[in-house]
Formats: structure tokens, C-alpha cells, sequence
């Protein structure tokens, strides 16, 4: 009796050892085991969560980028001295593109548009690279005016314009304008003759550096006889963004052509 009551002790004994030690061995394993998982876990969370924060941020910023410049507004570079000293060569400035589309075109205003046929034809064209040219298209770098014409607007369809009167200056509908708000000290406002009506839904434009300008006055032989049609412009330029000392708007001039009377 006392036999079988140790063996069936014993028995229970091993047994209950036996199950105590599994768990109480094995699970410290276990522990360790999801314990570095959690850490590794947490030490990738935070880098996997700022990285993906990263592409999102920046994946609405260029998509943002390219609807302003595709609806709002562009950024230019300006590669010519035709308007100095308004603008100089490696300029830029912002264009509003709801000009003409929204708000309308008036005289004394810079526009930039795309060459009618023939303007630049003898402008050297620098080729960019494959990386400039994809920024350039989502409107991170500047727009060079390559296959663009900045001007300012001197006549609207259906203005009768000029030069010159005895004093020299152009005459929009028979009044005379005083340029020199824009122009440089000493420059005449046209060395050049011409008389002009200009056609509907077209403008005349002029650089303000009248002598080194290939503008409306030099392409009537061109497509469009030196006229700028309104379809073909891009936008308003409207802020000059670079260089920093010479930040700020862009005059409209508006003073300038005050008094000129519409056509008739």
C-alpha cells in the first residue's frame, strides 16, 4: 500500500514537475522573442511613419505646383535685354494666368505670350536637361522664355496706334502718351515710323528697350503682321521674385495711358 501510494506520488510528481518546468522554461523564450520584435517594431514605426509623412507632404506640393502653374500662375526666367530697364537678363517674375482668361488685358501691362510665328526665330534656344525640364513642367524651376515673348501691351483691338508727334512720343487714338515712366532716361519711344489699327481680339506690344526690342513694329512680316493675338497670351507678369533686393510688383502704368480715349 505505502508502494503504490509513493509510486502514484512520485508519478504525480514527475507529472506536475515536468508540466511546472515546460511552461516556466519555454516562456522566457517566448517573452524575448516578442520583446525584441516590439523593439525592432517600434524602432522601425517611427522612421517608416516620418518617411511616408515625407511623401505625402511632397506629393501634394507637386501636385499643388502644377495645378497653380497650370490655372494660376508660372514662373519665368527673362533671357533678353528687350525690356530693360524694367526687367533684366536672368530675372524672375510670376505671371497671373487668369489674364486674359478671367480679368482682362489693358494697356501699360507686361504679358508674356507664345511667339505668334517668326519673333525668335534668331534667339538661341539653351536645350535643358531631362531633370530641368520635368521641374519646369510641375512649376518648381522657372519657365525659360525659349518659346515665350515678354511685352508690354501698348494698343488693344481696334486702337489706332502711331509714331510719332512732333514731340516724339507715340500716339494711342490720337493722344499722345509720355512713356518715361518705363523707359530709359534718353531712349526715344520709337526711332521708327509706323500707323497702325490693330485688328479685334489682337494687341500691339512694344519692349521697353525700344532700340534693342524686336516687337509688333519689326514683324509685319511675320504670322499675324506684328500682332499679338489674345489667345496666345500666357498671362500678366505681375511680381518681380528675383533677385531679392528687387523684389515687388510690377507698374501696370496705368497713369500712362489715363487719358487715351477708346477707339472708335
Amino acid at each position: 500500500m505505502e508502494d503504490s501510494t509513493r509510486g502514484r506520488s512520485g508519478g504525480d510528481g514527475d507529472d506536475d514537475g515536468e508540466a511546472g518546468m515546460t511552461p516556466e522554461g519555454a516562456a522566457p523564450e517566448r517573452d524575448a522573442a516578442g520583446s525584441s520584435r516590439r523593439r525592432s517594431s517600434r524602432r522601425r514605426g517611427p522612421v517608416a511613419g516620418f518617411l511616408r509623412e515625407t511623401a505625402i507632404v511632397v506629393a501634394i506640393a507637386l501636385v499643388l505646383s502644377f495645378v497653380i502653374k497650370t490655372f494660376l500662375a508660372q514662373a519665368f526666367y527673362i533671357p533678353s535685354v528687350s525690356m530693360q530697364d524694367t526687367l533684366d537678363v536672368g530675372d524672375r517674375l510670376v505671371v497671373n494666368k487668369l489674364v486674359p482668361t478671367i480679368s482682362d488685358i489693358d494697356r501699360g501691362d507686361v504679358v508674356v505670350f507664345v511667339d505668334p510665328g517668326g519673333w525668335l526665330r534668331d534667339t538661341p534656344a539653351p536645350e535643358p536637361s531631362t531633370v530641368q525640364q520635368i521641374l519646369t513642367f510641375i512649376g518648381i524651376l522657372p519657365q525659360h522664355a525659349n518659346e515665350h515673348v515678354i511685352k508690354r501691351v501698348i494698343g488693344l483691338p481696334g486702337d489706332h496706334v502711331e509714331c510719332c508727334d512732333e514731340q516724339g512720343r507715340v500716339l494711342v487714338n490720337g493722344a499722345a502718351i509720355d512713356e518715361s515712366a518705363y523707359l530709359a532716361d534718353g531712349v526715344a519711344p520709337s526711332e521708327d515710323e509706323f500707323d497702325v489699327q490693330v485688328p479685334a481680339e489682337h494687341l500691339w506690344v512694344m519692349g521697353d528697350n525700344r532700340p534693342r526690342s524686336a516687337d509688333s513694329r519689326y514683324h509685319g512680316g511675320a504670322a499675324g503682321g506684328g500682332f499679338v493675338p489674345e489667345d496666345h497670351v500666357t498671362g500678366r507678369a505681375f511680381v518681380l521674385v528675383w533677385p531679392v533686393d528687387r523684389f515687388g510688383l510690377l507698374s501696370r502704368a496705368d497713369d500712362v495711358f489715363a487719358h487715351v480715349p477708346d477707339p472708335t
